[in-house]
């Protein structure tokens, strides 16, 4: 699957540091990524049902701020990112509308890949749906089956599941009055008979009528056939798909702080048996974005549409800097005059480094010029702690204020700001 286009990354004077991030797992700050060489980032993706709103913006702009301090380090960066293009939500949602499942996804995604491209997202490297990842997925569930970390129920639909009691890691610590609802409420089925432990995810969802279906590596016995038809669970494609692009032990898992649990840590759990290695070094988790006092969900339908933002005249690179004014680990809640706030920030930005030349500044002032290298230094240091974009941001306002319309400094503070911020100001 071809992902959105990439937009290119001037290289700035210098070159940034290690970034340090908070790790949702260990609960500690660390840094990421090599020293040399290559980064390996996977970011969990949509299920296209529906736009791209806010709280899916917020994310992928976020961790598209930590693409680009890897790049600003000289690193390579190995991206890769699914879709999961064939789950309940979206089947669900194409028998509502009486529209092929298969048209609706290609649809959204087509519309994701608009938005990400409005928005200036760096995109992924490796772009794969569950769909033609299929091989990949029933590859790595032939051998958690010759592992014997899952098992299949018996009854009139013999779905197979992982064994959460296979990997005491996982379990370890956990509080089952408070991970039962939450796994209810994110997919799970921890009342389904059969199973052995309430946790335990779904691994492959045995045919259905009227569901889409694929020839699966085992039947009813465990034996290797084409008979056992059916299509994966949602933890155990994202764990093949980063495992065949990345491989074990990469260096970020990212996604909002709604995959914390049990999606993180159940695709890990499940590579992780195969592996006999880490499936990530650190997770970063995004927060999430809030309207009218509840968080901004598909299911509450309380969506704001990126598409539908920028149709109604809204600069994408204002959006982008409403995005950009929260710290991605922060909860927050949008406003229209939140909105209005940055787009009136991205027209003094635009008016410091657009107009540059049009006073009687003298071009090329040692002092301005030493101001923009400063703002260069500011934003790397803002972003190499923890991704802080608002300190980032602040420091862009403090330049643009005295900004004296030189146009050398403002052709760096311009680089700047495209390249470790994402916003153009041209």
């Amino acid at each position: 699957m071809r992902a959105w286009r990439a937009v290119e990354v001037t290289r700035l004077p210098g070159k940034g540091g290690p970034v340090v991030v908070f790790d949702s797992v260990t609960k500690q700050r660390m840094a990421v990524g090599p020293a040399t060489g290559t980064a390996r980032l996977y970011a969990c993706g949509i299920t296209p049902y529906d736009a791209t709103h806010l709280g899916h913006a917020f994310t992928y702009v976020s961790i598209d701020l930590l693409h680009r301090v890897w790049l600003d380090a000289g690193l390579e960066v190995g991206y890769a990112q699914n879709i999961t293009d064939v789950d309940d939500p979206l089947l669900e949602r194409a028998a509502a509308t009486g529209v092929d499942w298969r048209e609706l996804a290609t649809a959204q995604i087509d519309l994701f890949r608009s938005d990400m491209e409005a928005l200036r997202v760096l995109p992924p490297g490796s772009y794969r749906g569950v769909v033609e990842s299929m091989g990949e997925v029933t590859a790595l569930i032939t051998e958690l089956i010759r592992r014997g970390a899952v098992y299949q129920v018996a009854g009139e639909h013999p779905d197979w599941y992982f064994s959460v009691e296979s990997d005491p890691a996982f379990l370890a610590g956990r509080d089952l009055a408070v991970d039962l609802p939450v796994f209810a409420e994110r997919g799970g089925d921890p009342d389904r008979p059969g199973k052995r432990h309430k946790l335990d995810p779904l691994v492959w969802r045995a045919e259905r009528p009227g569901e889409p279906s694929w020839d699966s590596p085992v039947n009813a016995t465990g034996s290797a056939t084409s008979e056992g038809r059916g299509r994966p669970g949602w933890h155990v494609e994202c764990a093949a798909i980063a495992l065949k692009a990345l491989g074990a032990d990469f260096d970020v898992q990212a996604g909002g702080s709604d995959l914390a649990f049990p999606h993180h840590p159940m695709c890990a759990a499940q590579a992780e048996q195969v592996t006999g290695q880490p499936f990530a070094k650190a997770y970063l988790h995004t927060g999430m974005v809030g309207l009218d006092g509840e968080k901004m969900s598909k299911s509450k339908g309380n969506l704001i549409f990126v598409h539908k933002l920028i149709a109604a005249g809204s600069d994408p690179m204002a959006i982008r800097l409403l995005l950009l004014d929260h710290h991605y680990r922060s909860d927050w809640e949008y406003s229209a005059d939140a909105l209005a706030a940055a787009a009136q920030r991205l027209e003094r930005w635009r008016n410091a480094v657009v107009n540059a030349g049009s006073t009687a500044a003298v071009h090329g002032s040692p002092t301005a010029v030493q101001r923009a290298a400063q703002l260069v230094e500011d934003i790397r240091t803002a972003l190499a702690d923890d991704l802080d974009a608002p300190t980032a941001l602040a420091a862009v306002d403090e330049w643009a204020e005295a900004a004296n319309g030189d146009p050398k400094a403002a052709a760096l503070a311009g680089r700047a700001v495209d390249a470790l911020l994402g916003v153009h100001l041209g």
